[in-house]
């Protein structure tokens, strides 16, 4: 089978796809922890007012929300990992969305937490700890509180913005219907005729095609998939800009920017310093373009020429043999990490890695506190795979740990610093395949690979934050906001990057903000 055809998730094996029966051995266990959860939450809810009563109150309360978190969360992760490889399973998109709805439930009920420990007072809560080891635990958590207490609000304004975490979370679930589901793409044709699946798990390997026309008939009609459903995704998306910029307001932020970076104390200062970088050094990028060009032995370039391999021979990397480079390019973080790593993509199925019909587009690391990790991607056998592969792993390894030696207070880790552990693992990856591999057209796939995350992240990202963030600003000063608007600014800012060095289309180039989910997660 072509890894440009997609299959039915049923007709899926087995060992491609993750373990979540590690979670749930069966759908009965899943809606019994449902049901649990709805009867943990008014006892939960009836200890508002008790926590300034004593230390053993409060710590009372705080270990009632952990224990109700900690069930929550795996309902909803098993729901929501069900329908994110298969978007047809409409069972699996109303479990998801029943459980999206319970955590806010549990939220609301919760939300009288943070306004009493206010109301307590740090030098009492300090006092507390002196007394109560098990208290002390918390120390930090409420340090962080602290520094956050101006955007804490009333319990009954607390409850009301947890009741509306559900509604106001409809853009993403809306975008990822919409682009998983309902978008539908031309196949891509190659130059001998045959055609090839375009889809959310097939789009990546397309756009690296050594055969052009493939990469061009790809590119612009996975773009035009999205240009088709433009107003309708513009919607989605002012929905999700509506949804920031009331959340900043009722948290007294001064902007959706500052609400975003304020709770990792990052100032956005920060955020404007590397936009101006960024864009002072988009000369760089012109040039990178042009030598880009010239090493293809092409008079023009375009957008899908972006990733065309310049090797003549393409490496081919099976899942099975990614796993064993992966684990030995860590090895010098120890044979405990590599053990768990190499088991976990193997034995422990961490890993939903096949290319079906209905997967949602992209990749991702997710999990619990009280599960194993879990990985969704679309393995086409190449370096871009292995590279993704170790980037999910990253941030796998980094939530195993984290689970393993911190508290539940302290499970997970903010997106400030999610990325360093998973760009780590790409570059170490990448530096033990320099040393090991020495063929020519592995050495140069790897500089390929290289750059291709570069352009993801020095280029791409970067562009796209500059449109996001003047996006949320016309929102927030009531200014109009629709597809074309979306489309015509978004071109404008890729033409700042892509210069006179790149043939410019500008409806397929300025779709490019309906293509990635992290629009509609701020």
């Amino acid at each position: 089978m072509s890894k440009f055809t997609l299959v039915d998730r049923s007709e899926v094996p087995v060992e491609q796809t993750w373990n979540l029966e590690s979670i749930y051995p069966d759908l009965e266990s899943w809606e019994a922890d449902l049901k649990a959860v709805q009867e943990m939450i008014p006892n939960a809810a009836a200890l508002q007012g008790s926590l300034a009563k004593s230390p053993q109150a409060l710590l009372a309360a705080l270990k009632a929300s952990e224990d109700l978190y900690r069930k929550t969360m795996k309902v909803l992760v098993h729901a929501m990992l069900t329908s994110a490889v298969d978007s047809a399973n409409q069972a699996a998109l109303a479990r998801s969305g029943q459980a999206r709805g319970l955590y806010a439930k549990v939220e609301a009920a919760i939300s009288f937490i943070e306004p009493e420990l206010l109301s307590i007072g740090f030098e009492t809560l300090e006092t507390w700890m002196d007394a109560s080891p098990e208290l002390a635990i918390y120390a930090h958590y409420f340090n962080t509180l602290k520094h956050q207490q101006e955007h804490v609000r009333s319990g009954e304004v607390e409850e009301i913005l947890a009741m509306a975490g559900e509604p106001l979370g409809a853009s993403f679930s809306a975008y990822g219907a919409i682009t998983n589901a309902d978008l539908k793409f031309k196949p891509a044709k190659s130059s001998d005729g045959a055609k090839l699946d375009v889809g959310q798990s097939s789009i990546g390997a397309l756009i690296t095609h050594e055969d052009r026309k493939v990469r061009k008939t790809a590119w612009k009609r996975y773009a035009n998939g999205y240009l088709a459903y433009k107003n309708t995704i513009a919607a989605v998306q002012t929905g999700a800009f509506q949804r920031d910029v009331f959340n900043a307001r009722a948290r007294r932020y001064d902007s959706s920017l500052q609400a975003s970076l304020a709770p990792n104390n990052v100032p956005t200062e920060v955020f404007h310093n590397l936009i101006d970088v960024f864009k002072r050094n988009l000369p760089t990028w012109h040039r990178y373009w042009r030598i880009r060009r010239k090493a293809l032995g092409y008079k023009k370039f375009h957008v899908y020429d972006i990733k065309a391999p310049l090797a003549n021979a393409k490496v081919t990397v099976p899942y099975d043999q990614a796993v064993e480079w992966i684990a030995e390019g860590m090895a010098p973080l120890g044979e405990e990490y590599v053990t768990i790593l190499r088991n976990g993509c193997t034995v422990n199925r961490w890993v939903d890695w096949a290319r079906n019909k209905g997967k949602r587009q992209g990749a991702f690391s997710s999990g619990a506190y009280d599960t194993q990790p879990f990985i969704m991607m679309s393995y086409a056998d190449d370096l871009f795979s292995l590279s993704t592969l170790a980037h999910e792993l990253g941030h796998s390894m980094h939530s195993y740990y984290t689970r393993a030696n911190q508290p539940f207070v302290y499970g997970h880790y903010s997106l400030f610093v999610a990325e360093v552990a998973s760009n780590f693992n790409q570059a170490m990856v990448r530096n033990y395949l320099f040393e090991t591999q020495t063929d020519p057209a592995f050495q140069l796939g790897l500089i390929e690979e290289a750059m291709s995350n570069f352009h993801r992240y020095f280029f791409i990202m970067p562009t796209l934050a500059r449109w996001e963030l003047e996006m949320h600003e016309r929102v927030e000063r009531g200014e109009p906001v629709n597809a074309e608007i979306y489309t015509n600014r978004c071109a404008e800012l890729f033409k700042e990057g892509y210069g006179d060095e790149v043939v410019f289309d500008h409806d397929r180039i300025g779709i490019t903000w309906a293509q990635f989910a992290h629009m509609y997660m701020n």
